[in-house]
């Protein structure tokens, strides 16, 4: 048994994002094509001896809560309380790159990399199998990021097919001072009294399939909810044309690496991207 790991964990974009229809357990049944990308979160995760069991947060980020509201604690207490580890102290640092609130999935691959961590660290009492049902309880996007690679998700996402490898760079840009939550765009969506039809996954499906140019089946029933909402979309997508938003957002991407930002200082843009065919890895024992 290991007593300390480094996991790397890829942030997510939606290559298709579409809505089917609102379940009621209050989430929504969804079909989606999801890619893991290479920008990545570090896990620092030690753990020694304890008379109690313990689990302590710390990261590099002011943006995110180290206590039980954060789904990496929420994810390790899981896996613990399921696995029965007993008299462990688990110390996690959370190394953040992956802007939050923004439609990648930042939160969901730091708690399905908690998860195969400590999987690993405790000697792999769990299956692999086990520990996606794990990330299935605990939000809709953990097991795309277990997993990783290009995927169809369906359900409310947790549910996934594994399809082939597409090759891509990627660029992302996101408005600096704007976060959008899941439950403000899936409600705006649900307000919408036209809702598109547009079939957009299966025929990004049948192009991967086909080995075929995926960009222009790229779409996002989110980013109809919400862009007429906020200028700093609009103002992304009259200066690309080709993005598309990524989940909730705010995050847009263009499959291509830009050179030179359109786009002014209130922009994050993050370049010199693409895509990776792995899910949460380990980096260094």
């Amino acid at each position: 048994m290991k007593n300390s790991l480094k996991i790397k964990c890829p942030a997510k974009i939606n290559l298709t994002l579409e809505i089917v229809n609102k379940r009621e357990d209050g989430f929504h049944n969804i079909k989606s094509i999801m890619q893991t990308i290479s920008l990545y979160d570090y896990l620092t995760i030690q753990t020694s001896e304890s008379t109690t069991s313990k689990i302590i947060l710390n990261g590099n980020s002011n943006e995110i809560p180290y206590d039980e509201t954060n789904l990496v604690y929420k994810a390790a207490k899981l896996y613990v309380d399921t696995a029965n580890i007993k008299n462990r102290q688990i110390e996690i640092f959370i190394e953040k790159n992956i802007p939050i609130a923004a439609g990648l999935a930042g939160g969901s691959t730091d708690a399905a990399g908690t998860i195969f961590g400590l999987n690993k660290i405790f000697g792999e009492p769990l299956t692999y199998k086990e520990l996606h049902d794990l990330c299935a309880s605990l939000g809709s996007d953990l097991n795309v990021c277990l997993e990783g690679g290009c995927i169809l998700a369906t359900s409310r996402g947790e549910v996934i097919q594994n399809l082939p490898v597409v090759k891509n760079d990627i660029t992302l840009i996101k408005p600096k001072n704007l976060g959008i939550s899941a439950k403000e765009a899936y409600t705006k969506y649900s307000l919408k009294e036209l809702k598109p039809q547009n079939n957009n996954t299966e025929k990004m499906q049948k192009a991967i399939l086909e080995n075929k140019n995926i960009n222009e089946f790229l779409y996002n029933d989110l980013e109809y909810a919400i862009f007429n909402d906020y200028s700093e979309l609009q103002k992304i997508k009259r200066n690309y044309p080709n993005s598309i938003m990524s989940g909730s957002g705010s995050t847009y991407f263009v499959l291509e690496n830009i050179k030179e930002s359109a786009l002014d200082e209130n922009y994050l843009v993050i370049d010199n991207l693409h895509f990776v065919t792995s899910g949460v890895e380990i980096v260094s024992a």
